[in-house]
């Protein structure tokens, strides 16, 4: 078995594909200037409402970031909402809940918003071919799905693919859904928007990836979930209501997704900076390139 991801990402190689694909996101104006802080708790009286990416931010695969719950804890505290904004979409509801558990993460069911509860919502009556992790039950699925794995037949049974993991995805399996694609091209939705994540090894491979290669054969079947699409945003609002967009933030690590969706919705954006996508690396030069700019910055949060 080969993986479709062997040659190790580079934060630049991760940030480049992230520019290439960029008229695939909504377009958006940032600040030219990013003011650096100490901790979140700095700017607590301006935000009513903070939202974390997880990866990068409060987590580095399965360790957890050191203070992170006693971060989000005094912002409790001080009155502050809290909701954990995630593009990953290995699990459902229950299964992110179980993983921010045992990372020592103190957190609330309507805490949490998903990548693949706004994959979910677009849902139809279809047969449905999933690419999913073996341990995911699929308990929150339509009941007619085929998991696809090496049997080209299964791949043009389908009436449309839905992409939720990468745990076993390899070279032919991305091979075999670009020939039924060709066959027969159908709506392939994808339920984690990014392209990587970091890990404690390094950068893993995400669905975005791959359904950004899909795209770029067949851009009009290719619908994209979690930051920086709109359909996230809309479950983080309407989970607040009554906060003011411009009191809301948005404590991110990756530029195209966390800070360019949070600030397309006018929400305030904040840079993490140590633990993930541009770690060991001076973010003004990225920002410069991508004009791409956070409200504030910080190490960790």
């Amino acid at each position: 078995m080969i993986k479709a991801w062997e040659k190790m990402l580079t934060t630049k190689e991760i940030f480049d594909r992230y520019q290439e694909v960029r008229s695939r996101f909504p377009a958006v104006n940032t600040t030219s200037k990013t003011l650096d802080i100490n901790s979140l708790l700095d700017i607590s009286d301006d935000i009513d409402a903070f939202i974390f990416d997880a990866f990068g931010v409060l987590n580095v695969g399965e360790t957890l970031i050191p203070e992170a719950d006693i971060r989000l804890d005094q912002l409790r505290e001080r009155g502050c909402a809290i909701r954990i904004l995630t593009n990953a979409a290995s699990y459902d509801r229950g299964g992110a809940i179980a993983k921010f558990e045992r990372l020592g993460v103190r957190v609330k069911d309507d805490e949490i918003i998903t990548s693949r509860e706004a994959t979910l919502q677009h849902i139809g009556d279809a047969n449905w071919g999933v690419i999913c992790a073996d341990s995911d039950a699929l308990i929150d699925l339509p009941a007619s799905v085929i998991r696809l794995g090496y049997r080209a037949e299964d791949y043009d049974a389908v009436d449309k693919f839905l992409f939720l993991s990468t745990a076993n995805w390899t070279t032919q399996n991305q091979e075999l859904l670009v020939a039924s694609m060709k066959r027969n091209s159908r709506p392939l939705l994808i339920g984690n928007a990014d392209l990587a994540a970091p890990r404690d090894d390094g950068f893993s491979v995400e669905p975005g990836h791959f359904g950004h290669l899909i795209a770029d054969l067949f851009p009009d079947q290719v619908q994209f979930f979690g930051k920086p699409f709109p359909e996230v945003y809309d479950l983080i609002e309407s989970s607040l209501p009554g906060v003011q967009l411009e009191r809301i933030a948005m404590c991110g690590d990756t530029l195209h997704t966390d800070i360019l969706g949070a600030a397309a919705r006018g929400w305030r954006t904040v840079l993490v900076t140590q633990d993930g996508l541009f770690a060991g690396h001076d973010t003004k030069v990225f920002s410069e390139q991508s004009g791409l700019f956070a409200d504030w910055r910080l190490a960790r949060i």
